[in-house]
């Protein structure tokens, strides 16, 4: 089909997004409107004059109707040219207002970071990856909620947290997840333990069956000792965090498995002693996680960079 000036007109059929301009091209008629060169609206718009003089002739080609006429002088708009400028001020205007409303959702995005991490994370390693986040995005409020690998999925999979740290030996079902650090799980016990002052190393058989203080199900901490002894006896106490499980082997009530990061100052101050086990590898992956096909972003990506850096 052609027109009145014998140029092809556009087709009816295809998509919406092959009929009409882009915004790019409706923002440099505009800028021609306005000034009336179509040099001066080349530089308003920040591109050159063959760029600008390529897009317009483009334009003319996708509506089927002249939208300039150049000359010595500058450049004019056509009749249909002037029409398609109002059409084109309205599309812009309300391009313009979407983009104020997705700053908008941005920001109130940006505004928080929800964050649910097993207890280790949460009390040896986020401190510092919060504190660093801070620095880039003083004005985010963070608010934390620690407790074991399932309840950090659960937060996740109920939308209340917008990422995750477990440490458990497998990704719980319906989360993403990237390998952030490597831990590994030591036997300790107080210095007047009987433990303390063994000559050889443990045998993973008499760690299995020896009552522990344990983590409570779910943690990731119990399903990595868990899987690497293949069962464990009944717990001497149960606890349901780390510090707590800590200061109980501290203060002598029996041998505990803790993280290697938890127990540092520990170690060092002799309060507690490291027992050597033999035959069980008792290292693990501690992940960030977030539910499948929902990559983080804003805050959250923020966070997530810090913790690989």
């Amino acid at each position: 089909m052609s027109n009145a000036d014998g140029q092809a007109g556009p087709s009816a059929a295809g998509s919406l997004a092959h009929r009409v301009p882009d915004l790019g091209a409706l923002e440099l008629l505009l800028a021609v409107a306005r000034v009336g060169s179509l040099g001066g609206a080349a530089r308003e718009v920040g591109i050159t004059q063959p760029a600008a003089s390529s897009r317009i002739r483009s334009m003319e080609r996708q509506l089927g109707v002249a939208l300039v006429d150049r000359s010595p002088r500058g450049s004019r708009l056509t009749d249909a040219g002037a029409l398609v400028t109002d059409w084109a001020r309205r599309i812009v205007e309300a391009a313009e207002a979407f983009d104020v409303g997705a700053q908008a959702l941005r920001d109130r995005r940006d505004s928080r970071l929800r964050v649910a991490a097993s207890m280790t994370i949460a009390e040896y390693l986020l401190p510092g990856w919060l504190l660093a986040l801070r620095a880039q995005r003083p004005d985010t409020a963070v608010s934390l909620h620690a407790g074991n690998s399932t309840v950090v999925a659960q937060r996740l999979l109920a939308d209340e947290a917008d990422l995750g740290f477990v440490e458990g030996l497998s990704v719980p079902g319906g989360l993403d997840s990237v390998v952030i650090a490597h831990d590994r799980l030591i036997v300790v016990t107080a210095p007047g333990h009987a433990w303390a002052r063994r000559r050889r190393a443990l045998a993973a058989e008499e760690l299995a069956s020896t009552p522990l203080i344990l983590r409570e199900k779910g943690s990731g901490t119990r399903q990595v000792l868990d899987a690497a002894l293949g069962g464990l006896a009944r717990p001497l106490i149960e606890l349901s965090s780390t510090t707590a499980v800590k200061a109980a082997a501290v203060g002598g009530a029996g041998p505990a498995v803790l993280s290697e990061l938890a127990v540092r100052e520990e170690l060092g101050m002799r309060r507690l002693v490291s027992v050597p086990v033999e035959g069980v590898a008792l290292a693990r992956d501690l992940r960030a996680v977030w539910p499948t096909g929902h990559r983080p972003t804003g805050p959250a990506r923020d966070l997530l960079s810090l913790t690989r850096g």
